[in-house]
């Protein structure tokens, strides 16, 4: 299989990386969850080349992750927010961090602390049973082909989260829409 056949895969996880298997997405991703929304911003933060930068925000935004909403015109700047599809890898985001965490940083200690802000507590991730509430993991669980009527289409998906819509993700979409009303008076 090659990297750039990743997208024909029949498999969810070689498709998702064919939108966010490289290690300057995954960077370009935690930047826009802190809330980095332009270009120069981006490319100061991650030291990132403006060529790389230019040609993977274009990815986000063409596999409509990311949006792009001119802020200025002369000359024309742009900023990128995450979309609805772009909010559900937060997460993705989550588990990664939890795993660095875990694992990358086990003599030094990690170098940031997730905390929610319902209850103040550092954030372990966990993935939970959508059903029934119960922790996921490889021994209680299995793959299947799915049987025709169980086959679930975009539009049968349920709606992202309440709670991926909140703090910086709901600052952001404010942001977004601020920008779409002024240029759409012009």
């Amino acid at each position: 299989m090659k990297w750039q056949n990743l997208s024909d895969e029949r498999c969810s996880i070689a498709r998702a990386l064919a939108v966010i298997g490289d290690r300057w997405t995954l960077l370009i991703l935690r930047e826009c969850f802190a809330g980095t929304m332009r270009f120069d911003d981006f490319k100061s933060s991650l030291g990132i080349s403006r060529t790389m930068l230019s040609d993977r925000l274009g990815k986000l935004v063409d596999s409509g992750v990311l949006t792009k909403v001119s802020y200025q015109e002369k000359p024309t700047r742009y900023e990128y927010a995450l979309t609805d599809k772009g909010m559900a890898l937060f997460p993705v985001m989550m588990t990664i961090t939890g795993w660095g965490d875990a694992y990358c940083f086990e003599e030094e200690g990690t170098p940031k602390i997730t905390r929610h802000s319902t209850c103040g507590h550092a954030v372990v991730p966990k993935v939970v049973c959508s059903s029934c509430g119960g922790n996921v993991t490889p021994h209680n669980t299995s793959v299947e082909a799915p049987k025709k009527r169980d086959v679930l289409t975009n539009q049968e998906l349920p709606d992202i989260p309440d709670f991926l819509r909140t703090g910086i993700l709901n600052t952001q979409s404010t942001r977004l829409n601020q920008l779409k009303s002024r240029f759409r008076k012009k």
